[in-house]
């Protein structure tokens, strides 16, 4: 459609940051390396991006909204000090009511694709030329059900099960953000 910007999807525990299983404090936010620069390329490209993160702790009583929110002003301080600023955070706050970590529970918390599609629909993006990366099987997943183009998980969160592999339809692995960055400039035409 025309006016209607692509995006790059981003979860954050173990994509932007260490996963350190729940970030409860803003001093627990440690961004990864290589964040900033491939945060600032694919914005000079010409990409939304956009966080969209399940964050059950709040859910499960272990910090509130409030907190969630310091944690994400640490994380967008820490972004500005390397020239980013987000286009966008969208959290699903509920805490799931099942192990299994790929069952689309609520459309909100991914692998459902509630967040990038109101993401989408607040920030008039382009799902069909939009990316997600993520660091597990749930956010490709949740990137392919919302329509996005290309999904890449990378290795800098939770270990790839490679088992899991054919839940999902084809996506790519890069090693971190910077060469996700890459593979999505190298790809975008």
């Amino acid at each position: 459609m025309p006016g209607l910007r692509p995006a790059v999807f981003l979860d954050r525990d173990g994509t932007l940051n260490v996963d350190r299983s729940y970030i409860l404090r803003p001093e627990d936010m440690q961004l990864l390396p290589g964040v900033g620069e491939a945060l600032r390329r694919l914005q000079a490209a010409g990409f939304a991006c956009v966080v969209v993160t399940n964050q059950s702790a709040v859910g499960r009583g272990m910090m509130t909204d409030v907190d969630l929110d310091q944690v994400h002003a640490e994380m967008k301080r820490q972004l500005a000090a390397l020239g980013v600023t987000l286009d966008g955070i969208y959290a699903c706050t509920i805490a799931p009511r099942t192990e299994d970590k790929i069952a689309l529970e609520y459309p909100d918390r991914k692998p459902g694709p509630g967040m990038l599609l109101r993401a989408a629909a607040d920030l008039g993006l382009d799902l069909a030329r939009s990316w997600m990366i993520g660091d597990t099987l749930r956010d490709i997943l949740a990137g392919q059900n919302a329509g996005c183009h290309e999904c890449i998980l990378v290795r800098t969160g939770h270990p790839i099960d490679e088992t899991q592999f054919g839940l999902a339809e084809p996506f790519h692995v890069a090693d971190d953000l910077v060469a996700a960055a890459r593979l999505v400039l190298a790809n975008y035409a």
